[in-house]
């Protein structure tokens, strides 16, 4: 038999540790290639990270709630031969940090070990039922009620067979106007994880990038007629307002390139790329992410509405890949959805800008000369004011604008 020692992979861009949350396989279970084996938290989402073996494990090495850096080993894994079928690393690990759960096979032999050792059975106490037990198997989830005062007992899980989730607890502790902590009656919520992430990258971005910020208001009738009628053709795949702003953006773009960049402060250098990766923000249980559409300039609108919709709904249940959030070069927000006209947004650091629609509310409106009631919205770009001046920034956002009162006019360019 051959041993092999599976490490933590890179699970994506300036991810250098991870917690474990629970594993997903006991020392003696079989596993095969690509098996989801234990489920971690990084400061970005929750990830079931598959093996690149198949064998049998022999050893787990870390305990549940622990922290392990990446190259550090996650698991033993026994073999009858290295050269055998399915014994080589799956080239799905590196970057990547999400698989789909795999079926568990074999059955359980042993408890689970640490390091190595099994404890003995004549050492596992068996404790006796309690009245009324909580459906949590993650110590996290544990710990975070207990920090935050949440009786676990007062939440329905949502997931399987009402086990309590994360995302149960977090969202019980944002469904709270305060948050009682008996020493001091104040209340403290700890700047770690994506909510720790987000506010480096805020304080970060009002550091070093020197923003501007340039606003219009536009006439959205033409705009929901448009949509409407997109509609109405193939209901199957609709296409959301957030899309059609994106896609005015991405043609944006092609004129005004110079808003599709960062600056590389080591070489003194201003970087445009000729890709469009678009973020859009997202809020979620774990807090605010913006997950990114690569290439969302090869895509139809239709393609780019179906894209933002997945990468929504994985946010939204903490199963978005790492390399999902990383890379983006301009990012749309619809602030609308809170009912807000307008935002001044904070660039998402190294980007060179960020587009944002308020509410569509009706208001009066003058049209060819008369004052008619209409559906008007705000555009506001803030941009880095290092990579253009007003004239590109304020020629973008009438761009934009206009495809919003005029959508059809954008027909030639599409």
């Amino acid at each position: 038999m051959n041993v092999r020692e599976f490490t933590l992979p890179d699970l994506g861009e300036g991810l250098v540790d991870a917690e474990i949350v629970r594993w997903l396989v006991e020392v003696g279970d079989a596993v095969e290639v690509d098996q989801a084996v234990v489920e971690v938290e990084t400061a970005k989402a929750a990830i079931e990270v598959p093996v690149p073996y198949a064998g049998v494990v022999t050893a787990l090495h870390g305990e549940a709630g622990s922290t392990i850096n990446v190259g550090a080993p996650l698991l033993s894994v026994a073999s009858a031969g290295l050269s055998e079928p399915g014994v080589e690393t799956s080239p799905n690990l590196v970057g990547s940090g999400v698989s789909k759960r795999a079926r568990r096979q074999g059955r359980r032999r042993a408890p689970a070990a640490v390091n190595g050792v099994a404890p003995q059975m004549s050492q596992v106490a068996v404790e006796p039922e309690k009245t009324g037990p909580v459906a949590v198997i993650s110590p996290v989830v544990r710990k975070l009620a207990k920090e935050n005062h949440v009786d676990l007992r007062t939440l329905a899980g949502s997931g399987p067979d009402g086990l309590v989730l994360r995302k149960d607890v977090v969202a019980a502790i944002e469904g709270r106007a305060e948050i009682p902590v008996q020493d001091d009656k104040v209340t403290r919520i700890p700047l770690r994880g994506v909510r720790g992430v987000v506010a480096e990258r805020l304080s970060r971005s009002r550091r070093e990038i020197p923003e501007a910020t340039v606003w219009v208001d536009v006439d959205a009738t033409g705009l929901l007629a448009a949509r409407q009628e997109i509609n109405s053709v193939d209901p199957a795949r609709p296409v959301s307002l957030l899309a059609l702003i994106a896609r005015f953006c991405v043609l944006g773009l092609r004129r005004f390139p110079a808003l599709n960049s960062t600056v590389d402060n080591e070489r003194g250098e201003i970087v445009i790329s000729d890709a469009v990766h678009l973020g859009f923000a997202a809020q979620t249980p774990r807090g605010l992410v913006v997950p990114v559409v690569k290439d969302a300039q090869n895509l139809t609108t239709r393609e780019l509405a179906a894209q933002l919709g997945h990468l929504t709904e994985q946010a939204r249940e903490g199963a978005l890949p790492p390399a999902k959030m990383t890379g983006g070069t301009f990012t749309v927000n619809n602030y609308g959805v809170f009912g807000v006209d307008g935002s001044a947004a904070i660039i998402n650091h190294p980007e060179a800008a960020i587009v944002g629609i308020g509410r569509i509310i009706d208001r009066p409106w003058v049209v060819d000369g008369q004052l008619a009631v209409r559906k008007v919205t705000e555009l506001t770009l803030a941009f880095d004011h290092r990579v253009c001046d007003g004239e590109v920034a304020g020629g973008f956002l009438r761009f934009v604008a206009d495809c919003v009162e005029r959508p059809t006019a954008l027909l030639g360019d599409m």
